[in-house]
């Protein structure tokens, strides 16, 4: 196995042809003023609160399409595995397809394809245009964009503070979901769910100009070093070939031992997270007589609080060993979730309320400790691989998603699943364990 430097993602352009030198030097007045990369890193906060808020509405349709169309949960699981999958399965592909055609093409085409998605799930009338529409189109979507797009804006824009950006992109996931929930909770409740899914297709046609005009793809586009560069990066000719480019990277990453432990803990990341809290919260609340409006509130108030423990970790991944912090991450997660099925009632209570606390601050903590790893390991190619493990976490998602609708048909309950989860949060925590080399510990 090759150890890769960290630093050499920061060269990713190092053997582009230099078509361009550094810029003249600013003046003292234009050295004030903030680094253009912060405003990247605002415009990609705002586009990935949009897609959080795309994510966020299939838990919310679970009972309402059960109700109007009589499909079975585990029908409706299906369709959100789908999505969940796709949203992984895009990932890298779109990592390769932004080398290719650049940030703002993909992600523009994106929200396109989400808007037409959301927006004729309106007119379906049997399961299988669920699938297709929510599952396959929202999916793809969606996936083109997530943590894809943080991975490859932190990689390009970005050499000092790492950490602290991809916990603060990561945490928009978080934002979206905090801002969408409620809204979408009391449109489902008080006008049933197609306008709800109307004001997602909007939402995401909503965000296209501003991608457009504001979304730059490199540095170089504005005659800027990334923050914390000491030297000018040329931007590198577009990369032909994405698929290709995207699946022999995952043949090579393959052959390593790190890939197959980060895949596993973010699969089981995935699993007890989007497939799991996300998509089964909600009925599973509603099943102890608990209102939807109450229940989505409280997933919006985990959002509020992984935004602290988004931010956090990132700050913490800078500093300290990421394979404890992993191992803490997810083993804190599953005694949490051992604890939820005697927790759930019909009224939000001071241990429930805990328990939000407690696993929002632990929702997507996992993720800039899982991208410094991808980025120790696997260099320029990181952004690439990292889509890869992405691709793991969302089919760990995908099957508890589909999984979870099937256990509550059978017994009625989702408590098996919660206990289960639970289990494989240990596991990950161990698999954490084995992975070797340090990135982000002080030296």
């Amino acid at each position: 196995m090759t150890h890769t430097s960290p630093d050499l993602s920061v060269r990713a352009d190092a053997d582009a042809p230099a078509s361009a030198g550094p810029p003249p030097g600013p003046s003292p007045a234009r050295r004030r003023r903030p680094h253009r990369a912060w405003s990247v890193a605002a415009v990609t906060f705002l586009t990935l609160i949009g897609a959080a808020g795309f994510a966020s509405l299939p838990g919310l349709l679970i009972d309402p399409l059960h109700d109007e169309f009589h499909w079975s949960r585990g029908t409706i699981g299906f369709a959100v595995s789908v999505n969940l999958a796709l949203y992984g399965l895009t990932a890298p592909f779109a990592a390769a397809l932004m080398d290719r055609f650049g940030i703002r093409r993909v992600v523009a085409a994106a929200l396109t394809v989400i808007a037409v998605g959301a927006g004729l799930t309106v007119y379906m009338t049997a399961s299988w245009q669920l699938i297709l529409l929510w599952g396959v189109l929202v999916g793809l979507g969606s996936g083109s964009m997530a943590l894809a797009l943080a991975a490859t804006v932190t990689n390009r824009w970005f050499v000092a503070r790492r950490g602290l950006v991809t916990g603060v992109l990561t945490a928009a996931g978080a934002s979206g979901q905090l801002v969408f929930l409620p809204l979408l909770s009391m449109i489902v409740e008080r006008h049933s769910w197609r306008p709800a899914a109307v004001t997602v297709a909007l939402a995401a046609l909503a965000v296209v100009p501003l991608v457009w005009l504001l979304l730059r793809d490199h540095p170089a586009d504005v005659g800027a070093r990334p923050y914390g560069a000491e030297e000018f990066v040329p931007k590198p000719p577009p990369r032909h070939g994405a698929a290709r480019r995207a699946l022999r990277i995952l043949v090579s990453s393959a052959k390593t031992g790190p890939f197959w432990l980060l895949s596993g803990t973010f699969a089981i990341c995935g699993a007890t997270t989007n497939g799991l809290v996300k998509t089964h919260f909600v009925p599973a609340a509603h099943d102890h007589g608990m209102p939807m409006t109450a229940a989505a509130s409280l997933l919006a108030v985990i959002g509020i609080f992984d935004i602290a423990g988004t931010v956090g970790s990132g700050w913490l991944t800078d500093r300290f060993d990421t394979r404890r912090l992993l191992a803490v991450y997810y083993g804190l997660r599953g005694l949490s979730l051992l604890f939820l099925p005697v927790l759930l009632s019909n009224t939000v209570h001071p241990p429930m309320v805990f328990f939000i606390v407690f696993y929002g601050l632990d929702w997507v903590a996992t993720v800039p400790p899982t991208l410094a790893l991808c980025r120790l390991y696997y260099g320029e190619d990181s952004a690439i691989v990292f889509g890869w493990v992405l691709a793991a976490h969302q089919v760990g998602a995908a099957l508890i998603a589909y999984l979870g609708g099937l256990a509550r048909d059978a017994f009625g309950t989702y408590d098996p699943v919660w206990y289960v989860s639970g289990a494989l949060c240990a596991v990950a925590a161990l698999m954490a364990l084995v992975l070797r080399g340090r990135v982000g510990a002080r030296t």
